[in-house]
């Protein structure tokens, strides 16, 4: 059972009691529609259309498979082994461990370059590794080929994340980096500018590598001049980020960070920002760091000087434990939802649509579409929404179950 102190129950029951009405917004006629019942997956992470013009699905798999699903989400065929890493010593403890990344560079087309992220024992750590598909066949990755480009020391099996993504205009790589796990922030590494755990890093993997490095740094990362800090920061203050996106129309970087005792969160990633765990959760004081460090005698205040960025939205751990992040909508089937941003949570199982207006910096709406409660309570745990070829939204279920975001 997770240890709350006495104090942080009872703000999480005044928390609760003091919810805005917007949480429990709902939409109608907007539901869940299970797709490609008849192949057996396992516990899927993401869903990456190759960026060539086919309009081809790959699925990663935790357990460390890459497929290329059939293009007809009822056949019980035609799905295809892209990329095997199972045979890889990868998991401890494969709730949070395994095949935990994979994005496509957007020139797969001419150069067939793909990125993924796993974990490896002995010592623990996490690869980044840059791939290509095979010459004369992209339905098959060629193993030989694999440059690795990074390797994180992980202390621990949870909190290591693993998102990548690219970006749309600089067409760097981002990769999300968890805290290194356990609880409390007790590696103290968010913060520590010499350890990568706990920032969102940014490399440019193709262009010609600097040193020892198999990669360059971009001249405009924000600690490049600073002597004691990583290079590859681009922003730093993470605890466990799962689920990143870079939204190609207005170039906002959304990304959910997973709260420990109160509070969920959704951030505007901005360069050289520090989004404050583990001295905050969410836009508030942690508490069990101040409480801890006051038993001990020691400060608890960050450093003189230290700004933290507030996230654009929070929810309490009333309406649910663990955040998995999403997209903005930018399809046509679903006009309601245009411009709003898709994500839920993995323990409770809900899913909202968040409007927010980047103009004002303010919360419109955040409206339910489906809610386990309100649906037989049909079990969910979402760990990704991801853009199908038309933009239209795909859900991924820990379970291994996919679902299509449709009107009734």
């Amino acid at each position: 059972m997770k240890f709350r102190p006495p104090i942080l129950t009872a703000l999480l029951f005044a928390t609760a009691a003091a919810l805005p009405i917007l949480v429990r917004a709902q939409t109608p006629g907007v539901g869940l529609n299970a797709i490609h019942e008849k192949l057996t997956l396992e516990r899927p992470i993401t869903l990456q259309i190759a960026p060539d013009g086919s309009g081809r699905r790959f699925l990663a798999q935790q357990t460390g498979k890459i497929r290329i699903l059939p293009k007809d989400e009822g056949s019980a065929s035609g799905d295809a082994v892209f990329l095997d890493l199972s045979d890889r010593n990868m998991a401890e403890k494969d709730f949070e461990e395994g095949l935990i990344g994979f994005a496509f560079h957007r020139d797969f087309a001419t150069n067939r370059k793909f990125y993924v992220c796993y974990s490896q024992q002995g010592p623990k750590r996490s690869v980044v590794s840059e791939f290509q598909a095979s010459t004369g066949d992209s339905s098959r990755a060629d193993p030989a080929t694999e440059r690795i480009l990074l390797e994180i020391p992980q202390p621990d099996w949870n909190h290591n994340s693993g998102n990548l993504v690219f970006g749309p205009q600089d067409g760097c790589l981002y990769i999300s980096v968890g805290d290194g796990g356990l609880k409390n922030g007790v590696f103290q590494q968010p913060q520590n500018l010499t350890r990568w755990n706990g920032k969102l890093l940014r490399i440019d993997p193709t262009a010609p590598a600097e040193g020892h490095r198999n990669y360059s740094i971009p001249k405009d990362n924000p600690f490049l001049d600073n002597p004691v800090a990583c290079p590859e920061i681009w922003a730093l203050g993470l605890r466990n980020p799962w689920g990143s996106w870079i939204d190609a129309e207005t170039g906002v970087f959304w990304l959910a960070d997973v709260g420990q005792d109160l509070w969920e969160e959704i951030n505007h990633i901005e360069r050289g920002k520090n989004y404050g765990w583990d001295f905050r959760e969410g836009a508030h004081d942690f508490l069990f760091r101040r409480e801890y460090m006051s038993l001990l005698n020691l400060k608890s205040d960050p450093p003189r000087g230290t700004a933290f960025a507030d996230p654009i939205f929070e929810y309490s751990h009333a309406e649910g434990l663990s955040i998995t992040g999403g997209f903005v909508y930018r399809g046509d089937g679903i006009p309601s939802l245009k411009g709003c941003y898709i994500y839920g949570d993995w323990k409770f199982g809900t899913v909202w649509a968040l409007d927010y207006d980047l103009k004002s910096k303010k919360t419109i709406s955040n409206r339910v579409l489906y809610r386990p409660e309100d649906n037989n309570n049909e079990k969910m745990n979402p760990t990704a929404f991801c853009p199908d070829e038309k933009g239209e939204v795909i859900m991924l279920n820990w379970d291994g179950r996919m679902f299509r975001l449709k009107t009734k």
